[in-house]
């Protein structure tokens, strides 16, 4: 999870900028063409206009190059030398329509009708040659409001064709029509879903507030265009890759230009926000560098703060991000472009900005029960045949630890020709008859791997070649080089006939008995000198290639075996690739370290609209030592998607000691029984209108984008504490989980909010909090605990797999009742959408009623836990000894009472 600070700055002891306010104006009021002053510490503004004298300086000074992200000060006061800033100023016109207002914003003070002129007087024109600069751009700005809780600002400079690819917004959701526009004297508002962006002109400005406060604004001079010398910007993430600078790559870098224009959008952070969210990193630009790095697979542009809002930047290419760096009050995004666009989204709480933001980019799909079951890998670098995998499926049933879901990584293919779609004969002689095999026998559905790239060497690269299918080069040849693959070229996924080529050859191995694709790669996508078949901008299409490439893949699954039917494992995403899942988080290494960067890329990513996040299971770079193997595998089986993948090394348990075995029996087990939970939390139904306030565990990705795996904050905004918590999560509404990532012997320590909290897997230990628990945890146990007023429904045990009917053998937990409170719960069958059944709880004058609607729902048991809580009674069952208390519920029975003692 990011969570980013605003840093210190190197002000004096108290913070303040040690200069005077009545100065900076006075220096700015005596020069006619609106430039930044001179910012010295020696003058403070009064030497004047600081661009005239950096253009001559610069000619001089030998070239220097910046490796920093792009900033354009040097400092509080100064700016990079030769840097011209154009700040928005001044709305000098201002028209409404149904949805916003459209402004016109100068970049200079105008005083008098020759200021927005290119210079009629002599003395003008003058003034404005020697400076170099014209009477100044004028910015558009939208302000408007495309759906409730939401208000767009988009910053626009030359207006012309609009570029793509774009981010498709409302994708499989409508926006909801909502605001109001108003205008006084001394400003514009436009209110909409409890949220108001007032806007003044003079000096212009935009505060966006919320019923009880100000939540951020963009103040004077937070918006503008710079014109930035190329030297300033080499140090950019896609400048500095190696796309751009390998010579197999980029054999003939085109030269850069001498100045890059950017528009820039700051916007204030307040004394004790913290920002979260961007995917996976800062940097909005994918690349493929392992999760020990500063790249990342998945860049989202958005961030969620502890304020009640978010921001969405609606720029598929690289997006430069400053949170609290170059100033250190403000979040300030760049983009080498003539147009910026951000949404502002407001919500009560943070699943409510989840909710409108995934409105807009896309809602999770709803996938197929089995995939949440244990996924097994061949591995990646090892030796593998049909009788290996035999081998380890059969270890693995012996074991009690059943695999829902077989992957067949690389080798499968032949070394070198990857992809070519073909089963190595050597390894599979007949891979239609083994898979048959194994699906009947393991119970297994199968998963290969694949990714966009062709080698040279692959038997169907000519086939590409010849149809056109790869992405090239603008000489037209095929773009091609050698890392991963002897001169390996990547599919063009915007050409039509491209897609159905790769898409056949998919089909063909679903005819063979393939049930699911990992996705990988898709991140090292060329944007220097090459050409897309549709005229994309290669810039915006280095991102959205992965988004592209998982659609095209997720659609053919769906079609083939129907909608809720189909999932990937994919490795690279961006913007609105949460439609498509499931996502890991890419190569880690194998360290107690590294598991913690699992944890929190995950909560990062399900803070940026993604409902789902795995991980490798045990580490994949290097081979864990058996403790780590241990605690990985329980924070893995609590993770909404369990896969044991490693690089070198197997994963299989009885590598790590037959207690590793036992233990992951254990917690497989566990996952199976909470899959009524589990799936009703994804389930794809909208919440019926009139159970909306009574039901609170029916929360679904697919209907609201709300994550499994979430950050506590999300759940508890108002305790302070949890906003800086990132080795422990959600899991659901009502489970808290604390993952140890410490050695055997070592304490760990976790936090419990407030209420009583019960643990569960040992109901008679209970917690009150708010409270942080040090313990020692034994290495076959893992920290989790049950919130209070929590209706848990489990599955029966000893299912063997979690796809099964949720509505037979239920056995119903209740924690913690509050007196005088109703609870209810959908039940799933478990297969698409269909509810079967509601259980209903309440507490009232003494007494616990549950009942039960819907015929097809089978309640088996009732436990009830609660501080001090026994039964005198029972009707509609009988007691039970146990822990807290326990009833066998009669058979066909739709309603429990018990009297309690």
């Amino acid at each position: 999870m990011h969570r980013i600070k605003p840093e210190t700055s190197n002000r004096d002891n108290f913070g303040y900028n040690n200069i005077t306010g009545a100065v900076r104006q006075t220096a700015e009021a005596h020069y006619i063409p609106y430039l930044e002053p001179c910012k010295c510490q020696v003058c403070y503004g009064r030497h004047g206009p600081s661009i005239v004298a950096d253009n001559i300086r610069s000619s001089s000074r030998n070239l220097s190059v910046s490796k920093d992200p792009m900033k354009f000060t040097d400092g509080f006061w100064l700016l990079k030398n030769s840097v011209k800033p154009y700040y928005g100023l001044r709305v000098v016109q201002a028209t409404s329509d149904e949805t916003g207002y459209n402004l016109q914003v100068s970049t200079r003070p105008i005083r008098h009708r020759g200021d927005t002129l290119g210079g009629q007087s002599l003395r003008q024109a003058l003034i404005r040659l020697v400076a170099n600069v014209s009477a100044g751009p004028v910015l558009s700005v939208r302000v408007y409001s495309p759906t409730q809780g939401v208000v767009g600002v988009k910053i626009d400079h030359f207006s012309h064709v609009e570029p793509f690819p774009n981010i498709p917004l409302f994708p499989n959701a409508k926006p909801i029509p909502d605001v109001s526009i108003k205008r006084d004297e001394s400003k514009l508002s436009l209110s909409t879903g409890g949220l108001t962006a007032e806007i003044t002109d003079n000096p212009y400005t935009i505060t966006f507030k919320s019923p009880k406060r100000t939540l951020t604004f963009a103040g004077e001079k937070h918006q503008g265009l710079f014109d930035v010398p190329s030297k300033w910007t080499l140090g950019s993430a896609s400048n500095t890759s190696c796309l751009t600078n390998d010579p197999a790559s980029n054999p003939n870098p085109a030269p850069l230009p001498p100045v890059v224009r950017y528009i820039n959008s700051e916007l204030n952070i307040s004394p004790g926000e913290l920002i979260y969210g961007f995917g996976q990193t800062v940097k909005i630009w994918n690349q493929d560098g392992g999760t020990s790095s500063d790249q990342a697979y998945k860049c989202i542009p958005f961030y969620i703060t502890n304020r009640n809002y978010g921001v969405f930047i609606n720029h598929p290419g690289e997006v430069e991000v400053e949170v609290g760096s170059e100033k250190v009050s403000r979040v300030g995004v760049s983009v080498a472009s003539s147009s910026l666009e951000y949404f502002l989204i407001y919500g009560e709480s943070p699943l409510e900005i989840l909710e409108r933001y995934t409105r807009m980019t896309g809602r999770p799909a709803l996938l197929p029960s089995w995939t949440y079951g244990l996924w097994l890998s061949t591995s990646f670098l090892t030796s593998y045949s049909s009788d290996t995998v035999s081998g380890f499926l059969q270890g693995m049933q012996e074991r009690n630890c059943p695999v829902r879901v077989f992957h067949l990584d690389c080798f499968w293919m032949k070394q070198y020709e990857w992809c070519s779609f073909t089963f190595d004969p050597d390894n599979f002689p007949n891979p239609k008859r083994y898979l048959a095999e194994i699906k009947e026998k393991y119970g297994v559905k199968i998963c290969a791997w694949i990714n966009p790239y062709i080698s040279q060497l692959s038997p169907i690269f000519q086939e590409g070649v010849k149809g056109g299918f790869f992405i090239k080069r603008t000489d037209g040849t095929p773009w091609q080089w050698d890392l991963w693959q002897p001169g390996l070229a990547v599919v063009d996924v915007t050409n039509p006939a491209a897609r159905k080529w790769y898409i056949n050859k998919l089909s063909a191995l679903l005819d063979l008995g393939i049930d699911a694709f990992k996705t990988d790669f898709g991140e090292r996508i060329p944007h220097a000198n090459v050409v897309f078949h549709d005229g994309s901008d290669p810039m915006r299409m280095h991102n959205t290639y992965a988004v592209t490439y998982n659609e095209m893949v997720f659609d053919l699954l769906q079609k083939r075996f129907g909608e809720g039917e189909a999932v990937l494992f994919a490795r690279s995403s961006a913007t609105g690739g949460q439609r498509f899942p499931v996502h890991w988080g890419g190569d880690c290494e194998s360290t107690w370290e590294a598991m913690a960067e699992a944890l929190r890329g995950a909560i990062s990513l399900t803070l940026s609209g993604f409902g789902y996040a795995s991980h490798d299971i045990g580490g994949f770079e290097g081979h864990p030592p058996p403790e780590i193997y241990q605690r990985w595998v329980a924070f893995g089986l609590f993770s909404s998607h369990s896969r044991l993948h490693g690089s070198s090394s197997y994963r299989v348990p009885w590598n790590y000691g037959e207690d590793a075995a036992k233990s992951m029996s254990r917690f497989v087990e566990a996952k199976h029984r909470l899959m009524p939970y589990l799936y009703d939390l994804v389930r794809m139904v909208e919440l019926l209108q009139n159970n909306l306030a009574k039901i609170t565990q029916s929360i679904t990705a697919n209907a609201k984008g709300h994550p499994l795996q979430r950050a506590m904050f999300l759940e508890f905004l108002d305790d302070r504490t949890t906003h800086y918590l990132d080795r422990q999560y959600m899991f659901g509404p009502s489970l808290l989980v604390a993952p140890v990532f410490v050695s055997q012997g070592e304490e760990v320590e976790y936090y419990i909010p407030a209420g009583r909290w019960t643990s569960l897997f040992h109901t008679e230990r209970t917690v009150q909090g708010p409270v942080w628990v040090k313990e020692i945890v034994s290495l076959d146990e893992l920290p989790v605990w049950v919130r209070p007023e929590t209706v848990l429904c489990l599955g029966p045990q000893g299912t063997g797999r979690p796809d099964y009917d949720y509505s037979q053998g239920l056995e119903v937990q209740l924690y913690e009742l509050a007196e005088g409170v109703s609870y209810e719960v959908n039940i799933p069958r478990g297969k698409g959408s269909e509810i079967v059944g509601v259980v209903r709880a309440e507490r009232t004058s003494g007494e616990i009623k549950m009942t039960i609607s819907g015929e097809q729902t089978e309640v088996a048991t009732l436990s009830i836990f609660g501080n001090g809580i026994t039964a005198k009674n029972v009707v509609g069952g009988a007691l039970k000894t146990g822990t807290g208390v326990r009833v066998e519920v009669e058979k066909r029975a739709r309603e429990v009472m018990i009297r309690l003692g």
